[in-house]
């Protein structure tokens, strides 16, 4: 006997609900552009970050798109001067991301 059985037993009335798959990611509301992101590598103060360059929205937009990385990612990061700053090598991860969004993404880099 299981404990989903066990459950079962203990509580007859219960009916579980049907398990959904993965829920899709959700659509933010930016500005698309058609030059390429460009997506590099850099470490400032000894601490490896993720710079992405080449975006020209709205300072809304980098707040969005700041705030989409660090919840997606669970990390940390920023946006200052034109650019967004995500602590830690996800060069991978966020060019999946931008490319799931509908930006085209340059490497830059090794």
């Amino acid at each position: 006997m299981d404990l989903k059985d066990q459950l079962q037993n203990l509580f007859p009335d219960h009916k579980p609900e049907e398990e959904q798959d993965k829920e899709p990611e959700p659509e933010i509301d930016i500005w698309l552009q058609d030059a390429p992101l460009i997506c590099k590598y850099e470490k400032r103060q000894g601490k490896p970050n993720t710079i992405i360059e080449n975006y020209n929205g709205a300072k809304s937009d980098f707040k969005k798109l700041t705030q989409y990385f660090k919840r997606t990612l669970g990390v940390g990061g920023s946006h200052k001067n034109e650019k967004i700053i995500i602590q830690g090598d996800y060069r991978d991860e966020i060019m999946d991301i931008l490319k799931n969004l509908g930006f085209t993404v340059k490497r830059v880099g090794g």
